[in-house]
């Protein structure tokens, strides 16, 4: 029978959960001490009355520093919601057309698109036929070639005009 295996903790390990015989040791002043036995190591942190921290695991030998640890993991959780905080989702906005659209209305969609762009966001132009207008097609894909060359300097596009069913899509995103 074997013996049951050992649970992986989640982060780093500390102290005596660090299961090698020797670590490349950096000290609470930051200075590398270079390979030292592990039992050495943990003798040093508690000396100092601070804890054993396995930085990097997959290092041969693993790199381990002596420092606080509840100090470091407030650290890493106030890193980690710092880079939540600004990280931005992005959505897909989008703008539907037909073919026969005034220029008023059209300068209307593109004003749209053009704040759209400003926050970040990716736009779907959609271009829906209706009847008849499926036979020209043509007009569709010259009012999304409008569309592509009046907004090429602030966004780039990502999906070029294609047909699916009755409708002509386009995905434009920032630049």
């Amino acid at each position: 029978m074997k013996a049951p295996p050992t649970p992986q903790k989640d982060g780093q390990r500390i102290n005596r959960d660090i299961r090698v015989r020797e670590v490349q040791l950096i000290d609470q002043d930051g200075q590398n001490r270079g390979v030292v036995e592990h039992a050495e190591a943990l003798q040093m942190a508690e000396e100092a009355g601070l804890d054993l921290v396995e930085i990097v695991p997959n290092a041969n030998p693993p790199v381990c520093k002596i420092l606080d640890y509840g100090k470091f993991r407030f650290l890493e959780q106030k890193k980690a919601a710092e880079a939540r905080k600004k990280q931005k989702i992005v959505e897909v906005k989008e703008i539907k057309l037909r073919p026969g659209i005034d220029d008023h209305d059209y300068d209307v969609k593109m004003k749209a698109m053009r704040r759209f762009f400003d926050e970040g966001d990716k736009v779907k132009v959609t271009l829906r036929f209706r009847g008849r207008e499926m036979a020209h097609q043509d007009i569709g894909y010259r009012l999304l070639e409008r569309v592509k060359g009046e907004i090429q300097t602030i966004a780039k596009v990502e999906l070029e005009p294609s047909m699916e069913g009755r409708q002509m899509i386009m995905i434009l995103a920032p630049r």
